[in-house]
C-alpha cells in the first residue's frame, strides 16, 4: 500500500498546489491514501470547515491537525462529523473530536507533543492506550511536535508496532526519513507546504517585525512560489511493516 502524508499546509497558496498536484500524483504513483496535516490552511491558522471540503474535494482522504485545531470555531461541530477531519488524540476526555479514525483500511492517528507545545495529556501512554483496543494491520501517526528529541523518542517508543510516526509542526522538513529496525517508517518533520517567499509560511516582513518590536499582531500568508513537502511510504498489507520511505518534493508557481 502507498501512502502520501503532506506536511503542515498554510494558507490559499497550499489549497493551490494541492489542487493541482494530487491528481498527477495520485497517477504516477498510484496512491492508495492521501493524509495531509490542514491546522494552518485557512488564511495561515487553524481550518474551516469550506477550506476542509475544499482538500477533500481536491484529493486528501484524511485531514490531521494540532494546537490550532481550535482557531477557527466553526469547524468545532465537524470535528464529530463524518468529516475525515481528526485533532490530537492526547487531549483530554470530552472534547470535541476524534484522534484517530479508519480510511481504507488504515488506521490514522494524530498525536500533540507536549515539550514547548502546552499542556495535554502524554502522548505515549495515550498510544499504548488506543493500540490496545485497534484491530488495524496499518496505522500511520502523524506526530505534531516541535521538540526533536520528542519525535525522535516517539518513533522508537512506537517501532514495530505501527506503520509510520511522521512529525509535523515545525515547517522545516528534516533529512532523516529512514525505517526504523522494527519495521515503522520515520522522519522528524515532513516539513511544509506552503509559500517559500515566507518565515515558514507567514509573511516575511511582518513576522521580522515581530521579533524586533515583540508586539504581537496578526500575520498574514507569504507569496509566491509554493513548496510542496510529502512523505510517501510504501507498507506491506499483511504485516503493517513499512517497506520504502520517500520524501516527494515540488514547487508551484
Amino acid at each position: 500500500m502507498l501512502i502520501l502524508v503532506i506536511g503542515d499546509l498554510v494558507g490559499r497558496p497550499a489549497r493551490k498546489a494541492i489542487s493541482q498536484l494530487l491528481p498527477g500524483l495520485r497517477q504516477q504513483y498510484g496512491l492508495d491514501l492521501i493524509i495531509a496535516n490542514a491546522e494552518n490552511v485557512a488564511g495561515g491558522v487553524g481550518v474551516t470547515p469550506a477550506t476542509a471540503k475544499e482538500l477533500v474535494e481536491s484529493g486528501a482522504d484524511v485531514l490531521t491537525s494540532g494546537n490550532h485545531i481550535w482557531a477557527q470555531k466553526e469547524i468545532i461541530p465537524y470535528l464529530d462529523s463524518d468529516m475525515p477531519i481528526l485533532r490530537p488524540l492526547n487531549y483530554p476526555a470530552g472534547v470535541p473530536g476524534k484522534g484517530y479514525l479508519v480510511a481504507k483500511g488504515v488506521a490514522v492517528v494524530n498525536l500533540m507533543g507536549r515539550v514547548f507545545i502546552g499542556d495535554f495529556d502524554c502522548p505515549f501512554r495515550a498510544m499504548d492506550q488506543l493500540l490496545a483496543k485497534i484491530t488495524e494491520k496499518i496505522i500511520i501517526v502523524d506526530f505534531h511536535a516541535e521538540a526533536t528529541s520528542e519525535k525522535v523518542a516517539m518513533g522508537r517508543y512506537l517501532d514495530g508496532r505501527v506503520s509510520a510516526v511522521l512529525g509535523t509542526h515545525t515547517h522545516v522538513g528534516t533529512i532523516d526519513a529512514q525505517i526504523l529496525p522494527g519495521g515503522t517508517a520515520y522522519v522528524s518533520d515532513i516539513g511544509m507546504t506552503g509559500p517559500m517567499d515566507s518565515v515558514i509560511g507567514d509573511d516575511a516582513e511582518a513576522v521580522i517585525q515581530r521579533f524586533l518590536t515583540q508586539i504581537p499582531h496578526r500575520l498574514g500568508v507569504g507569496k509566491g512560489k509554493v513548496a510542496f513537502n510529502a512523505i510517501l511510504v510504501g507498507v506491506d498489507d499483511k504485516t503493517g511493516k513499512a517497506k520504502s520511505i520517500e520524501r516527494i518534493y515540488r514547487e508551484v508557481e
